[in-house]
C-alpha cells in the first residue's frame, strides 16, 4: 500500500467509525444451522460437492435437454433468482446455488476464490446433478463466473446470459461501504464481529435503481446470510483476489450465443460495459433496462426474464 492509498484508507476508516459506533450491534458469525429454518426452506437442499455442503435449488422439468444454471453476485445468494426461477421452471430445469464464500454454502476449504476456481465449481455442480450442458447465466461476479465457465469449459455451456456482469477493468461510480471496508485488511478483526444492519441496508439500496423497492425482508436476507460463519472472512479473501486478476483478454474467446442484460442505473458496473461485451462476443445482443440498477433480475424479475424467455425461444 503506497502513501496515497494509506491516506485514503485512514480517511475511510475515520468516516466509518462514527457509523460503526452508533449502529453496530455485536454481530458474531452464526452457524449455518441457525439460518436454515428461514433461508433454506424447500426446495433448498444441501449437496456435498468438493468438501462443501453446497446450498442449491434444483427445480422444474427434469426432461429439459439444456437446463439453466444461475450464478449470483458478490455477497448475494441463490435467492436473488427467485423471480426468474418461478417464471422459467414451468418449461425448464432451473438450478441455482450459493457460491463458495457466500450464502449458506459458506467458505471454501481451500480458500481459493479466484475466477477459474469458481468456473470449476460450476462444472462440479453440473457434474453432481448429471447436467451435460447448460444455459449459464450470472449477475455481477456471477456473470464473470458464467463467461469464464464458457471459456474454460466451452462444451459445457450452450448459451450465455450476462446480467451486469463483471469482466473488464473499470472505475466504479459508487462502491458500497461494506465492500470498501472489506478491502482494508486492518478492518477485518472489527468487521468479523460488528455488522451494522444500516450498512447492509445502504449497500442493498445502492444496487437498486429504485431504492424504494428495498423491503425490510430483503435487508434481513442480505444481513443474516452475511453473518453465516466464515462469509465475512471469505469476502476479505475474495477482494484480495479481485485486485490482481484480470481475464478480460479471454472474453473474445466466448463463442456461445450470448444475451447481455444491464440496468441503465447501475452505479456499480457502468452500463457502458455492456457495449464492451457486445463488441468482444461475436453475435451477442444487448438489452438495457431503464430505471433498473445493478441487480435488474431481482429488482424487476418479470421485465428482465421476458428477455431471457425470448432468447431461449419460449
Amino acid at each position: 500500500m503506497n502513501l496515497r492509498q494509506a491516506a485514503r484508507a485512514i480517511i475511510l476508516l475515520l468516516l466509518a467509525l462514527p457509523a460503526l459506533a452508533l449502529a453496530s450491534p455485536w454481530a458474531p458469525d452464526r452457524p449455518v444451522d441457525e439460518l436454515k429454518p428461514r433461508w433454506a426452506q424447500p426446495p433448498s437442499q444441501f449437496v456435498e460437492i468438493e468438501g462443501m455442503q453446497v446450498h442449491l435449488r434444483d427445480e422444474g422439468r427434469r426432461d429439459d435437454p439444456m437446463p439453466i444454471v444461475l450464478v449470483h453476485g458478490t455477497s448475494a445468494s441463490l435467492h436473488t433468482w427467485d423471480g426468474w426461477a418461478d417464471a422459467l421452471k414451468a418449461r425448464h430445469r432451473v438450478v441455482r446455488m450459493d457460491l463458495p464464500g457466500f450464502g449458506l454454502t459458506g467458505p471454501a476449504p481451500d480458500g481459493d476464490y479466484t475466477m477459474p476456481r469458481y468456473a470449476r465449481f460450476v462444472v462440479a455442480v453440473m457434474d453432481k446433478l448429471g447436467i451435460r450442458q447448460a444455459v449459464v447465466g450470472g449477475n455481477s461476479l456471477g456473470g464473470g463466473v458464467a463467461w469464464k465457465t464458457a471459456v474454460d469449459y466451452p462444451q459445457r455451456v450452450g448459451k450465455l446470459v450476462l446480467v451486469d456482469a463483471a469482466g473488464y477493468p473499470f472505475r466504479s461510480e459508487s462502491v458500497p461501504l461494506g465492500f470498501r471496508l472489506a478491502r482494508l485488511p486492518f478492518m477485518a478483526p472489527l468487521m468479523h464481529n460488528l455488522l451494522p444492519r444500516g450498512m447492509i441496508e445502504s449497500s442493498v439500496r445502492n444496487v437498486y435503481g429504485d431504492p424504494a423497492k428495498v423491503t425490510p425482508e430483503l435487508i434481513d436476507r442480505y444481513y443474516e446470510i452475511t453473518l453465516r460463519q466464515g462469509n465475512r472472512q471469505a469476502l476479505v479473501e475474495r477482494f484480495k483476489v479481485v485486485q490482481t486478476e484480470d481475464f478480460s483478454a479471454q472474453i473474445p474467446q466466448v463463442k456461445q450465443p450470448a444475451l447481455i442484460l444491464w440496468g441503465a442505473l447501475d452505479r456499480l458496473i457502468p452500463p457502458a460495459q455492456a457495449r464492451l461485451f457486445e463488441r468482444d462476443i461475436a453475435g451477442s445482443r444487448v438489452q438495457v433496462f431503464d430505471g433498473l440498477g445493478h441487480v435488474p433480475h431481482e429488482e424487476d424479475p418479470a421485465r428482465t426474464v421476458a428477455a431471457v424467455q425470448a432468447f431461449l425461444g419460449d
